[in-house]
């Protein structure tokens, strides 16, 4: 793949990101994680690691302007983008599940509905 094309896969990761990743970022930051790490405590440690791939996910974003090294990035990027969502599938999730009651699962979904309407 020519420059041409990498620049425009960069351009797709960053519109997703826009308009997928920001809002799930958001959610989680904002409620979910705050709520398990409250209400579930074996939750702090993968909750840390979920907040590190956050930051290192962003910490890309700008990289994605520069053409040197973007394969690189957007390879970077990609991996570990599905690294996270792995992490949350067979770790974060079936843990909330597993130790949430329904007051819990109650309290993040009425918090989300009220972030997002």
């Amino acid at each position: 793949m020519g420059l041409a094309g990498l620049k425009e896969r960069a351009e797709e990761f960053q519109a997703f990101v826009e308009q997928n990743l920001d809002r799930h970022f958001r959610a989680e930051e904002q409620v979910l994680f705050p709520s398990m790490r409250a209400d579930i405590a074996e939750s702090a440690g993968l909750i840390d690691d979920l907040l590190a791939d956050h930051s290192r996910l962003r910490a890309l974003l700008p990289r994605l302007e520069n053409e040197s090294d973007l394969a690189k990035v957007l390879f970077d990027a990609g991996d570990l983008l599905e690294r996270h969502i792995r992490r949350e599938e067979r770790e974060l999730f079936p843990m909330f599940e597993k130790h949430a009651d329904a007051g819990l699962a109650s309290k993040v979904e009425s918090q989300l509905s009220a972030l997002y309407g």
